[in-house]
C-alpha cells in the first residue's frame, strides 16, 4: 500500500483518512488549523437523507433573489466584481432548472442513504462518543405557502421511501413539551439523525492516530509539484511531503489547491453562522429546521445549537451581527419561551460552507494527474455525505468497484 496525502482536516478528508487507514493505506493529513475549530465543528451536525432535493433548485434562485440584496436575509451575496464569483454564479443559474435538478436528486439521494447507513456503523465501530440520536428531524413552517412546498416535498420523499409524517401544531406541540411552538404545521422525518459534529471529528482525530495515521496541523500548502501526469509531492510552510496518491479534500479553501495543478474547480465559499447555549433549562426534544427562515436548531443534551443563513462573500469577511440577529429573532418567533438571550459577538460561530454549482459533490479522480483525486463541494450537506465520501474516496483510489454510482459527481461535469 502507497503513501496517500489528504489535504484538509475537515470531516470530509477525516473520513476519507478513516476508511482508507482501515482499507491498509499509510495516510497523511495536512491541515492548516489545530483540529479544534472550523466548519466541521460549528455546524448543525444533521444527517438528513430528507434533504435530497439539491440546493441548485428552482425555489432557490426565486427565493434568491428576493434575499440576495438583504445583509440580514437567510440568502446574501455580497456585490463585488470577481470573475470566479460571476461564473459560479452563471453556472449555478444554468444548473437550477427543474429537469437537472430531477436528473440530481437520485445521485444525492443515493449517497445520502449510503452515507447514513455507515454513520451508524461508524457508531458501532467507534463507540457512542459522539452524541448521535436517531430521532428524526422537524420541518416546522409558518405560512400556507410554505406549507404547500414541504407537503409536496414530503410526497417526493414518500416516491423515494423515504418515511415521513405530516403533523398539525397540536401535533408539533406534543412532541416539545417544554417549550411553546408557535407554527402552522410540520413535516416529521424519523430516519434522519443527528450527532455532537465537534466530538465527531475529536473521536475521529483520536482513532486515526491510534491507527497510524500522521497528521501535519497548523500547516499551510503552499505548491504541489507534479512529474508528467502525476503528483510527486506536496509543499508545505513546514517542508515537503512525498506521495503516491494525493486526495483533495479542503473544503472551501479547494479553489487554491487546484489552481496550484493548473485547473479550476467552480466553488464558492458560503459563510454559515451559529451560536451554541449550554445548560439549556428547558430544552427541544427534536432538532427542526424552521423553514421560512432556514434556521436549524438542534439539542445536543442539555445543549442546543442554532444556525443558518447562506452569506456568499469573499473568504476572511468579517462577521455580521445582524445576519446572527436574524436567526436568534427567527428562533424566538418559533419557541416563543424559549430560556436563551442573545449571544455576545465572541459567543458566534461561523465557518465557509464549500458550494458546488449543481448541489451535488464533487468525489472522483482527475483526468490530468493519475494519483489524484477529489472531495469536495459538499455544501451545507458536510456532515451527512462525510461517512459516504470517505467509503467512495476509499475504493476509488483503490482500485474496486463503488458502492454507489459515481459519474453524477465527476469533478470535470
Amino acid at each position: 500500500m502507497g503513501k496517500i496525502v489528504i489535504a484538509g482536516g475537515g470531516i470530509i478528508g477525516m473520513c476519507c483518512a478513516h476508511y482508507l487507514t482501515k482499507a491498509g493505506h499509510d495516510v497523511v493529513v495536512i491541515d492548516r488549523g489545530n483540529m479544534t475549530e472550523g466548519t466541521s465543528y460549528g455546524n448543525a451536525g444533521y444527517i438528513c437523507p430528507s434533504h435530497f432535493i439539491p440546493l441548485a433548485s428552482p425555489g432557490i434562485i426565486a427565493k434568491g433573489l428576493q434575499w440576495m440584496l438583504s445583509s440580514s436575509s437567510p440568502f446574501y451575496i455580497q456585490p463585488r466584481l470577481n470573475m470566479d464569483l460571476i461564473r459560479w454564479g452563471l453556472t449555478f443559474w444554468k444548473k437550477s432548472g427543474r429537469a437537472t435538478m430531477e436528473k440530481n436528486i437520485p445521485h444525492l439521494h443515493a449517497i445520502l442513504q449510503l452515507s447514513r447507513t455507515l454513520t451508524s456503523e461508524l457508531r458501532m465501530e467507534l463507540g457512542d462518543h459522539f452524541q448521535m440520536k436517531e430521532t428524526g428531524c422537524l420541518m416546522l413552517y409558518k405560512s400556507a405557502t410554505t406549507e404547500h412546498h414541504e407537503i409536496e416535498q414530503a410526497r417526493d420523499a414518500a416516491a423515494l421511501n423515504i418515511e415521513t409524517r405530516l403533523l398539525s401544531a397540536s401535533e408539533v406541540q406534543d412532541m416539545e413539551p417544554e417549550v411553546e411552538v408557535n407554527v402552522r404545521g410540520g413535516v416529521w422525518y424519523p430516519f434522519d439523525a443527528h450527532v455532537h459534529p465537534g466530538q465527531l471529528m475529536q473521536v475521529l482525530h483520536h482513532h486515526l492516530v491510534k491507527s497510524g495515521a500522521t497528521f501535519h496541523l497548523n500547516t499551510s500548502i503552499t505548491g504541489i509539484e507534479t512529474s508528467a501526469s502525476s503528483v510527486t509531492r506536496v509543499l508545505t510552510d513546514k517542508g515537503e511531503i512525498s506521495c503516491d496518491e494525493l486526495v483533495l479534500a479542503a473544503g472551501s479553501w479547494m479553489p487554491e489547491l487546484t489552481k496550484m495543478l493548473g485547473f479550476n474547480l467552480l466553488m464558492q465559499a458560503g459563510k454559515g453562522y451559529s451560536m451554541t447555549f449550554e445548560g439549556v433549562e428547558r430544552n427541544l426534544h427534536y432538532p427542526s429546521i424552521l423553514v421560512d427562515d432556514r434556521v436549524a436548531m438542534t439539542p445536543v443534551g442539555n445543549d442546543l445549537r442554532m444556525g443558518g443563513t447562506m452569506e456568499i462573500s469573499a473568504m476572511g469577511s468579517p462577521l455580521l451581527m445582524k445576519r446572527a440577529a436574524a436567526i436568534f429573532k427567527a428562533a424566538q418567533s418559533y419557541f416563543p419561551n424559549l430560556p436563551v438571550e442573545f449571544p455576545t459577538k465572541e459567543q458566534i460561530w461561523f465557518g465557509w460552507r464549500p458550494l458546488s454549482t449543481d448541489g451535488l459533490p464533487y468525489i472522483g479522480r482527475s483526468s490530468r494527474y493519475s494519483n489524484l483525486v477529489v472531495a469536495g463541494g459538499h455544501g451545507m450537506l458536510g456532515i451527512s455525505l462525510a461517512a459516504g465520501t470517505g467509503k467512495l474516496v476509499e475504493e476509488i483510489v483503490g482500485g474496486r468497484s463503488t458502492s454507489i454510482e459515481t459519474r453524477a459527481f465527476n469533478i470535470e461535469r
